[in-house]
């Protein structure tokens, strides 16, 4: 029998009221679930999120805990027979020990009280199926109905009874089973793997919210692009992500064949990793989406190959309808990810000889404060085998930057705004807000950008009052005001990322 030192109720400070209250009441009780897998995993470590399921009424328990802590209960589910305590950095969930049956159509349970050995077999995985018993006859024990602690010792997941049974009856446990294989780093025992694949379709009567919550916790695991490769393997990412693996796969013609831009994907999201090991959730969103627009741009030409042209365009606008489809933030968030999309092929264009200011210009302007997270992923994107063909890409970001900060310091455009705001446009010319503010607005700004005009007031003062009266009176700007030396000979240019 094992059993957890008793002097933990003596070092815990919430193990003693969990206990008592079991005692007062005369609930057998008991934590199960992470706090009891994580302790045995991590040597002792105690955590302050505590499931315990009691024989009895959960929200009695709730309530003389409440009392002993002087708190109250912070939220109760009664058709779920759930009452949460908080109490300073502790979040206790009480449960009653129970059963649950599923209809085919929705992860909803119907929940009755039941004995502890059916509570057993409503856990998802082994390892979370370990009990530690809380009141006096079986304080400390170790109940481990389904080898939990060697299933831990084996680095194993595997469910505690049929798998295709647990995942089909709630099927968000096949991205949970995921995330602790990413998180944990172990491996999926064979049959549970199975019904993963099995199963998968089965994730399309889940919430998209519930979806992300897992999704995301997979994404920002210290090993996202193995969870990634586990979700395309198993099916699970087509039913949620069919953009993302869409990407997968390659094809010939004419001798020409294309790279796995999925393999490619999960290369450049390990190499931003290993840059930035920190990264943030939306940075990881912008590696993973970066190419999704390719499938839909590929176009085979009997001289270049294939192409993929415009694809940051179509990936930024399909970046916006995963967002929306996955109820995910329509804000400055998705917009930092989309401008990543759409610009990451541009510095490796402006490492060429001969590229004007004006084009470092426009870059630095897009790009804003996200620069620096755009040559991140620029520099993640080399994914060639070739040494000297990576080492010559990597140099050629270096030389970029070196331009940005060069042209950055020469026209102040660090942070770039044009020098004459929309209220004074419409104190001077007696205009109301509406489309011609914009219009001279965005003409002083496209002038600064093409290095017409200095990024200063007095320049900017001085162009705007020439090129108002046409844009008020609906006329084009005369050529001679749109051009100066430094950008005549390259209007119209068109400038493409080499194909790697």
């Amino acid at each position: 029998m094992t059993q957890l030192p008793l002097s933990l109720w003596e070092a815990d400070p919430i193990l003693p009221h969990l206990s008592a209250v079991a005692d007062e009441l005369n609930q057998p009780s008991y934590i199960v679930g992470g706090w009891v897998r994580d302790f045995f995993l991590k040597g002792g470590d105690l955590g302050s999120s505590i499931d315990v399921v009691t024989i009895g009424n959960p929200t009695l328990y709730a309530e003389r805990l409440a009392q002993r802590l002087g708190t109250v209960i912070a939220a109760e589910y009664r058709r779920f027979y759930v009452a949460v305590v908080k109490w300073k950095a502790y979040e206790i969930e009480v449960v009653a020990s129970r059963r649950e049956s599923y209809s085919p159509a929705s992860r909803n349970p119907a929940v009755e009280p039941a004995p502890l050995e059916e509570d057993f077999m409503r856990r998802d995985f082994t390892i979370n199926a370990l009990y530690v018993g809380l009141h006096a006859e079986q304080r400390g024990v170790l109940l481990d109905p389904f080898g939990g602690i060697r299933d831990l010792g084996q680095r194993l997941i595997r469910t505690p009874v049929d798998p295709q049974r647990t995942f089909s009856d709630d099927p968000l446990r096949m991205l949970r089973a995921v995330r602790f294989a990413v998180r944990l780093d172990f491996r999926i025992e064979s049959r549970t793997y199975e019904a993963l694949k099995s199963e998968a379709s089965r994730l399309s009567i889940v919430s998209p919210e519930r979806i992300i919550e897992e999704f995301h916790k997979i994404l920002m695991s210290p090993n996202p692009t193995r969870g990634l490769q586990i979700l395309y393997d198993t099916g699970l990412l087509h039913q949620f992500l069919p953009e993302v693996a869409a990407l997968a796969g390659t094809e010939t013609q004419k001798g020409y064949t294309h790279k796995d831009n999925f393999a490619h994907t999960l290369k450049v999201l390990d190499q931003l990793l290993h840059q930035r090991p920190e990264a943030s959730l939306w940075l990881r969103w912008a590696a993973l989406l970066h190419d999704i627009g390719k499938p839909f741009t590929k176009r085979f030409d009997d001289k270049a190959g294939w192409t993929f042209h415009l694809h940051e365009e179509e990936g930024a606008r399909r970046a916006k309808e995963i967002f929306r489809r996955l109820h995910l933030p329509l804000d400055e968030r998705l917009r930092y990810i989309q401008k990543l999309i759409r610009l990451h092929g541009r510095p490796i264009a402006l490492a060429q000889a001969g590229v004007t200011d004006s084009a470092i210009r426009r870059l630095a302007a897009e790009a804003g404060e996200a620069l620096e997270d755009l040559i991140l992923l620029c520099r993640s994107d080399v994914t060639t085998r070739n040494p000297n063909r990576r080492d010559r890409f990597l140099q050629n970001f270096d030389k970029v930057m070196q331009r940005v900060r060069e042209v950055q310091e020469k026209d102040h455009l660090a942070r770039f705004q044009p020098p004459i705001r929309g209220e004074e446009i419409m104190r001077i010319y007696n205009l109301n807000p509406g489309p011609l503010v914009g219009a001279i607005k965005e003409a002083i700004r496209q002038a600064i950008l093409d290095g017409i005009i200095p990024n200063e007031y007095d320049s900017a003062y001085e162009y705007m009052q020439k090129i108002a009266p046409y844009i008020l009176s609906g006329q084009p700007i005369p050529e001679e005001l749109r051009q100066n030396a430094d950008n005549k000979h390259c209007q119209g240019e068109e400038i493409h990322a080499p194909h790697e």
